[in-house]
């Protein structure tokens, strides 16, 4: 008889929260960008950038120390690379900040035309991360929900992209900051919890679908023998 530890299959999946690195992670993200605003106008933009990575390098091994998991601060750390090269090849502080930009653009446009081709992104997502099927997919209603909060999470994007856009063009380096704080988290919370709503919205219509129609009359069974006994009356 095999002595080996049963693997929990029932056990429910990672929460979004979670796989982003808990709260702890949500608070780690935005500490680079605290750091290279203010450096950056003490000691120039080289000083800026290798405090902003070496914060960055900090925090994963952090986190690594700790046991707790490390993909959110390894992307944060590719991620702050990305934009400390950037604004290393511009010779501008505020080309920190462009990389984060285009990308709210291109993730507004891909989200926007998910809708339009009746495939919402947060469905497939949510999908692909809960390893969940795709009947939604067969259900109006349950396509339109994640629809909804598809085009929850095109406003975030795009509002990200005009407001940080417009204050690149006016060189605010140190509004930038503050809108790249106050336009990230804050707003994604809302979007996730239209998303959150979408999910349950959906998983119940798919439920419902799914079941039985238990309400519908049983025929009632035949008396076989009633019309012989009659004849033999």
């Amino acid at each position: 008889m095999s002595d080996a530890p049963k693997i929990d299959t029932d056990a429910p999946p990672p929460t979004v929260l979670a796989q982003l690195g808990g709260v702890s992670g949500l608070v780690f993200s935005t500490l680079p960008v605290l750091v290279f605003v203010p450096v950056n106008a003490l000691a120039g933009l080289t000083a800026a950038i290798w405090s902003a990575l070496g914060l960055a390098v900090a925090i994963l091994l952090w986190r690594l120390v700790r046991r707790d998991p490390v993909q959110p601060a390894i992307s944060g750390f590719f991620g702050v690379a990305l934009c400390a090269f950037i604004a290393h090849r511009t010779g501008d502080a505020k080309g920190y900040f462009l990389f984060g930009i285009y990308t709210s653009l291109v993730y507004g446009g891909v989200f926007l035309v998910s809708i339009l081709v009746r495939r919402p992104l947060v469905g497939i997502i949510w999908g692909y991360l809960n390893g969940t099927a795709k009947e939604w997919r067969g259900h109006a209603r349950a396509v339109r929900a994640y629809d909804i909060a598809t085009a929850a999470w095109v406003l975030v994007f795009v509002a990200r992209y005009l407001v940080q856009s417009q204050l690149y063009d006016a060189d605010e380096t140190g509004w930038l900051a503050v809108a790249r704080i106050a336009m990230g988290w804050p707003l994604a919370a809302v979007a996730f919890g239209v998303t959150f709503w979408a999910v349950r919205r959906a998983d119940a219509i798919v439920a419902a679908a799914d079941e039985p129609d238990a309400a519908a009359p049983e025929p009632a069974p035949r008396a076989s023998g009633s019309r012989e006994s009659e004849a033999g009356a």
